[in-house]
C-alpha cells in the first residue's frame, strides 16, 4: 500500500534497514533451503519447491508468476472477454478514495465499460474485487473510502515481524468479502472475465499474479480465507504491516508457508509482466483500450522538511514513490506504443490541491472521493501518455472551461481521529496516538 501512509510510516522501516548495516549473509546457497531457528521459525524450503507449489487444500492453477510473460500470455489467451476494455488499479494507501470515487462517477454517467480484465495492486486490490462485480457494489466502496480513518486499518503494537498490526483491516476484508461476494465473482469469471491481484513473494523477491475469479470458483471456506488473504497481502508494507502466510504444499507433499507482502514492492500497479514491459518478451494483450488509474499524485509537493532524521526520510520517501510510478508509467507507454494499445490515464493531477498531514484522514478522503467523482460523471478523469510518459493534460476541460472542475484547495486540518468505521466496529486501541505519530507529531 503506497500513498501517505507509506511515505509516513515506511521511514521508520528506513531507520531499521540504515541501522542494520549491510544485510546479513544467507547459510544456505542457491536452490538450497535456508535453516530456520529461533521463534517463529520456519519450515526450510528450496526455490524450486517454492517455483511449484500450489495452496494447500486447493487444486487448479490459482496464480502464476508475476513476471513470466509465457504463463500470463496463456492465461489471457483463456480469457474469452478480454478484448474488452482492461483496468488497471495502482497503489496508494488512502488515496484509493480517488479511483472508489472515479467508478462511481462513471457508474452514474452510464458510461463505465464492462472491463473484460481488472488487476489491482495494494489500495487498488482491496477495490477490485467490487469494480469486476459491477456497479452494484459502488456503495460499499463509497463506505470503505469515505469512513474510515486510520484506526480501521491499522495500530501500533506489531510483533517482530512488523511495526504495526492491521488486524482492523483483516477484520474489515473478512465483513466485505463474503461469500456472496465469492460467488459474484465465480460467476463473472465463468463468462470469460478476469480479476487479477497482485502480492510479492518475499523469499523469491518476485511478483505473484493471482486469479482471483479461479479462486472463486473453487468455493469453499478454503478459498474464501485464500481470497481474503490474498488481498490483504496486497497491502502489506513489508516490515511495517506484517506479511501474510499462504500454507502452500510441494507436488512432493512437503507443507510450509510462503510469505506474501505487499504487490506495490515490485510496481505501483500490474499491466503485464515486467519482461514484456521492457521488451525482452512479447505479449499480446487483445483489448483495444486500458484504463490506468494512478492513486497518487504524480507532481512534485513542495513542503519543507525539518532537520530531523524522521521528516528528511519521510520526504525522500515521498520522492522515491512518484520515481517508481513515473518510471513505470513511461515503461506501460512504451509498451503500449509497441503493442498499439490505447493507454488512458487517470491521476490526481492539479484539479486537486487538498493535503493532509494525517494519514487516513477522513476528511481528506471524502473530499477526494468526491472529486474522483465528479471528474468520472464528467468523462474527464482519463487522458494519453505524453512522450515523456506523463498524462496528457485534459485539452479544453481546465477548471477555467469547467468551474464545476476547478482545482479544490485547502490543507485539512489536524485533528481527533473520529472512529467512522463499520457498524459497530470499535476504535483499534492506541490508533489515534500512532497516527499523530506517524505524522511526525
Amino acid at each position: 500500500m503506497s500513498g501517505l501512509i507509506k511515505r509516513h510510516i515506511l521511514m521508520c522501516a528506513a531507520v531499521l534497514t540504515l541501522g542494520a548495516g549491510t544485510p546479513q549473509a544467507s547459510l544456505a546457497g542457491p536452490g538450497r533451503a535456508a535453516p530456520q531457528v529461533g521463534p517463529g521459525a520456519r519450515v526450510a524450503f528450496t526455490a524450486g519447491e517454492l517455483s511449484a507449489a500450489r495452496p494447500e487444500g486447493l487444486r487448479g492453477t490459482l496464480r502464476i508468476a508475476g513476471d513470466d510473460a509465457q504463463a500470463f500470455q496463456a492465461l489471457i489467451d483463456g480469457a474469452g472477454a478480454a478484448a474488452r476494455p482492461w483496468l488497471v488499479l495502482s497503489g496508494g494507501g488512502e488515496n484509493g478514495a480517488f479511483a472508489a470515487g472515479l467508478l462511481s462517477g462513471w457508474s452514474q454517467a452510464g458510461t463505465r465499460p464492462d472491463f473484460g480484465v481488472i488487476t489491482g495492486v495494494s489500495t487498488g486490490a482491496l477495490i477490485a474485487p467490487f469494480a469486476f462485480v459491477g456497479p452494484v457494489e459502488d456503495p460499499v466502496l463509497r463506505d470503505a473510502y469515505t469512513t474510515i480513518s486510520a484506526a480501521d486499518v491499522f495500530e501500533f503494537g506489531g510483533t517482530s515481524e512488523a511495526l504495526t498490526d492491521t488486524w482492523p483491516l483483516k477484520r474489515r476484508i473478512d465483513r466485505a468479502v463474503s461469500p456472496a461476494l465469492l460467488k459474484a465473482v465465480a460467476a463473472e469469471h465463468a463468462k470469460g472475465r478476469r480479476l487479477l491481484v497482485a502480492t510479492t513473494e518475499v523469499d523469491a523477491e518476485r511478483p505473484v499474479l493471482w486469479d482471483m475469479g479461479a479462486i472463486a470458483s473453487v468455493g469453499g471456506p478454503r478459498a474464501l480465507a485464500l481470497f481474503r488473504a490474498v488481498i490483504l497481502a496486497s497491502s502489506a508494507v513489508p516490515g511495517v504491516f506484517p506479511p501474510v502466510m499462504v500454507d502452500a504444499v510441494s507436488p512432493g507433499g512437503k507443507t510450509f508457508q510462503e510469505m506474501h507482502a505487499d504487490g506495490g514492492t515490485t510496481g505501483p500497479f500490474y499491466l503485464a509482466p515486467g519482461p514484456a514491459l521492457t521488451g525482452e518478451a512479447e505479449v499480446r494483450i487483445p483489448a483495444r483500450r486500458v484504463y490506468l488509474v494512478v492513486n497518487n499524485k504524480l507532481a512534485p509537493d513542495f513542503q519543507m522538511a525539518t532537520r530531523t532524521t524522521l521528516s528528511v526520510l519521510g520526504r525522500a520517501m515521498s520522492a522515491a514513490i512518484k520515481a517508481q510510478t513515473k518510471a513505470s508509467l513511461a515503461l506501460a507507454g512504451r509498451f503500449a506504443d509497441r503493442t498499439g494499445l490505447d493507454l488512458q490515464v487517470a491521476e490526481i493531477d492539479g484539479r486537486f490541491g487538498q493535503t493532509t498531514a494525517t494519514p487516513f484522514d477522513p476528511t481528506y478522503m471524502q473530499a477526494l472521493f468526491a472529486h474522483g467523482e465528479r471528474l468520472g460523471r464528467a468523462g474527464t478523469a482519463f487522458a494519453g501518455l505524453t512522450p515523456a510518459g506523463t498524462p496528457a493534460a485534459v485539452s479544453g476541460q481546465g477548471p477555467d472551461q469547467r468551474p464545476d472542475l476547478a482545482p479544490a484547495t485547502g490543507t485539512i486540518p489536524s485533528g481527533p481521529i473520529s472512529a467512522g468505521a463499520l457498524p459497530g466496529a470499535p476504535m483499534a486501541p492506541r490508533a489515534e496516538a500512532a497516527t499523530r505519530a506517524m505524522a511526525g507529531r
